[in-house]
């Protein structure tokens, strides 16, 4: 009898190779949804890391390509525009009386280029829905007798559309006058230098001058006699003389405290408003708030008929006999 071996179990457990025999292609339709999937957004991926830098790069360039343009486009249009166009020098009239309120001004043909760019940079400009309510005024009341407190380039086109009719512009800044000239041979459309003396900063002060002082009433008399301080009374006597059908009030500047402010012009615009039988008194920049206030004080609410941007339009009835520009309260001063 053989001898008795001892049960040996082998240390090491055996491990199951799976071989993976190639797939079909009917087996790969039978695959698992997963596996088919995982194998799609592998692709996917690879695809969106060659298509992502691509797209990176392609709109950089076209934003780039964008600023150079926009860049070039604003160079040229500024470097390109017109100088304004040289007109026909107005007949110089003579001031009502001898002051320095109101100059002759000889109109020179030229002026240096720095002059006349600062002179650009401070002229206030219409919108195009501004300039055309105020060009279809005064094309229904031409020919009239046209009052501009202020010299700008796009009021020269009112002188054209007013032709047969008397157009005055009254203007302080002597480069504006240098600058600016009028298209036009008729006599009655003339030009005068004149001076504004009270600055912005005291518009509160002279709003409560005026609703306190006697003379500064609807009724004190005319303007060039008048004591009250928001009246003008070295204009050309051609201005009192006249009754005025439209008046525009855009200067002086007003732009700045210690420029000159409109108070007194806005105010003046109203008395002679008041000789008048039905005159139209047109404000601009009313967004600021001398313009609204004295506006508001001695123009009233009741007569404003239309209003486009930072434009309004009163239509003023003469009115002689009564004492008070407005019919309601005044707006209270703090």
């Amino acid at each position: 009898m053989p001898p008795e071996v001892p049960y040996c179990r082998s240390l090491v457990t055996p491990v199951l190779v799976r071989t993976l025999s190639p797939v079909s292609p009917e087996a790969k339709q039978e695959l698992p949804f997963t596996h088919k999937h995982w194998q799609r957004t592998k692709k996917m991926n690879f695809t969106k890391k060659k298509v992502i830098p691509s797209l990176v790069l392609i709109l950089a360039t076209v934003s780039i390509l964008r600023l150079i343009r926009i860049t070039v486009t604003s160079y040229s249009s500024s470097s390109s525009s017109p100088p304004p166009p040289a007109f026909t020098p107005l007949q110089k009239e003579a001031c009502a009386s001898p002051s320095p309120s109101c100059t002759q001004l000889p109109l020179h043909e030229s002026m240096s280029s720095t002059n006349r760019i600062g002179t650009l940079a401070n002229m206030t400009w219409l919108t195009e829905k501004e300039f055309q309510l105020l060009s279809n005024l005064v094309t229904r009341r031409a020919p009239c007798n046209l009052l501009i407190f202020g010299l700008e380039q796009q009021y020269t086109f009112l002188a054209s559309i007013n032709a047969g009719g008397t157009t005055i512009f009254l203007e302080d800044d002597l480069d504006k006058l240098r600058t600016i000239k009028i298209k036009t041979k008729l006599n009655t459309t003339k030009i005068y230098k004149v001076e504004y003396q009270v600055p912005a900063k005291d518009a509160y002060k002279l709003l409560k001058h005026a609703r306190k002082s006697q003379a500064c009433t609807a009724s004190s008399g005319q303007l060039q006699m008048s004591k009250c301080r928001l009246a003008l009374r070295n204009l050309p006597q051609e201005v009192y003389d006249l009754k005025w059908d439209v008046v525009v009030v855009d200067g002086p500047s007003g732009n700045a405290p210690e420029a000159p402010g409109r108070m007194a012009a806005i105010y003046s615009a109203a008395v002679l408003a008041r000789n008048g039988n039905e005159t139209n008194v047109v404000v601009h920049d009313v967004d600021r708030t001398i313009e609204k206030w004295f506006s508001w004080e001695f123009l009233c609410d009741e007569n404003l008929v239309s209003s486009k941007g930072k434009l309004w339009n009163f239509r003023i009835r003469g009115q002689l006999n009564s004492t008070r520009f407005c019919s309601s309260e005044p707006v209270m001063l703090v």
